[in-house]
Order: C-alpha cells, then sequence, then structure tokens
C-alpha cells in the first residue's frame, strides 16, 4: 500500500520544529534547566505539529538540497535571535537581584545554580526563581509562545533575516540594565542610606563600631523592603512579557 507523502510539508514543517527547538533552549521560562530533556523535546515536537498547518500550506514544492541546509542553518539563527531576546528582556530580574545582594552584603555567599544557569546570592536566586514560577502562573509563557507562532507570519521558514536585525540588541540591552536599576532602585537607595547613616554613627562613636552591628541591620532592611518588592513583582513580569513582545515583533 502507498501512503503519498507531502515532502513540502513535511520539510517546511520540519524547518519549523528547528526554530522552536532553538527558541525553547534559550528563552525563559523553558530554558530552566529543571525541565526535563525529554519534556522539552516533546513540547517542541507538540508546538511544531501546532504550527505546521500555518507553515505548510504556503509550500507547494520540495526545496532542493542546498536551499533546505541553508534554510535549516537560518532557522536556528533566527530561533536562537528571538529566544536570545526574550532571555536578555528578563535577565533585567537577575541583574536587579544582583544589585540588590552587592548593596545589601550576599554577594560573599554567591554559588552558581546550574538549574537556572546564574552566578548570584539569595536575592539573585530567589528573584530568578518567583519569575520563572510567575511566567507560567500569569499565562506569560503562552504570550511568548503566541509571539514565536506570529513571527513565522512575518518570516516565513524559507526567509531570511534582514541587516536590521541585530540593531535591536543594543537598544535591548540597554532597556534591561535601565529596568534592573528601576526594580531595584528602591532597595538599593534604602541600603546606601543605611550605609551612610551607620558612617555617621561611627563617625559621631567611634567606640559603638556601629558597622559590625550594621549586617543584622542591613538584612533586616533587605528582607523587610524585598517584602514590598515582591509584591509588585507580578507587575514587573507582565511589563517585560510586553517588552519582549516588542523585541520579537520588531525583529520579525
Amino acid at each position: 500500500m502507498d501512503i503519498p507523502l507531502n515532502m513540502a510539508f513535511l520539510e517546511t514543517t520540519m524547518l519549523a520544529g528547528v526554530r522552536i527547538v532553538a527558541f525553547l533552549v534559550l528563552a525563559p521560562p523553558f530554558s530552566f534547566s529543571g525541565i526535563p530533556l525529554r519534556i522539552k523535546g516533546m513540547l517542541a515536537v507538540a508546538l511544531s505539529l501546532v504550527v505546521a498547518p500555518r507553515v505548510g500550506t504556503a509550500a507547494t514544492q520540495s526545496l532542493d538540497t542546498g536551499v533546505f541546509f541553508l534554510s535549516l542553518l537560518m532557522q536556528l539563527v533566527i530561533g536562537a535571535l528571538l529566544g536570545f531576546l526574550v532571555m536578555m528582556v528578563f535577565a533585567a530580574v537577575q541583574s536587579a537581584g544582583n544589585l540588590v545582594d552587592l548593596f545589601a552584603g550576599f554577594q560573599m555567599s554567591q554559588a552558581y545554580d546550574p538549574q537556572m544557569n546564574l552566578n548570584g546570592a539569595q536575592m539573585t536566586r530567589l528573584m530568578q526563581m518567583v519569575a520563572l514560577g510567575l511566567l507560567f502562573v500569569s499565562g506569560g509563557a503562552e504570550l511568548v509562545l503566541g509571539g514565536l507562532f506570529r513571527s513565522f507570519d512575518a518570516l516565513p521558514v524559507t526567509g531570511m533575516l534582514d541587516q536590521s536585525a541585530g540593531d535591536r540588541l543594543l537598544p535591548g540591552l540597554g532597556a534591561t540594565f535601565l529596568a534592573a536599576v528601576q526594580i531595584a532602585g528602591p532597595i538599593v537607595v534604602v541600603l546606601f542610606l543605611a550605609d551612610v547613616g551607620l558612617g555617621l554613627l561611627t563617625r559621631v562613636a567611634p567606640a559603638l563600631n556601629a558597622f559590625q552591628l550594621g549586617y543584622p541591620l542591613k538584612i533586616l532592611i533587605t528582607l523587610l523592603a524585598g517584602g514590598v518588592l515582591f509584591l509588585g513583582l507580578p507587575r514587573v513580569i507582565a511589563t517585560l512579557t510586553d517588552d519582549a513582545l516588542r523585541l520579537m515583533g520588531a525583529v520579525s
């Protein structure tokens, strides 16, 4: 029994799967190493089948070998670029945690977390973990995937990137640094004022050794101010998701 196969449809679906795999490797929350690779592979195959009708209906003929491998490489680049843009936007949360750890004195206990692929102290890892959880709970992961699916309309699987795609990286880096300062700014200011107050107290009463008392005081301030920060973190994640979708739309 002969089973007819639409090779053009199959090739475009495979090319779409390559873009999706490259995106899932880099883009949060799917890049979290705590998710098994088997689950990521199954998710990539399922998403490729979902997007297959969108990318495969326009295919009328099979691609040549050279064109197919060139398109394969281009899909890998496009998926990695889109995933990197999302990762760069959400790196603002990690950078904000690093700023808090730096001014709170937690950097002395930093360690590498292989699951989240970051090197930071307590606030950095806690904020990154909460951000990943909020992405799943608030539906941000579905919005990111929706942005990936819309990229197939602007950039077909046989299309190429233009030269302006790389121009989106530099403004994105600046926006990431600004977002990190805005997130951690209130806690950083409070901790800085605490250091100034301890310094003035040391000048007034040197025998008091105020800086020795400053360690538990700064920990208490960080915990109290950090609680206020985590209350506003869902709105921050929603804003970062919108920024990630805007950057993805600008590239595609």
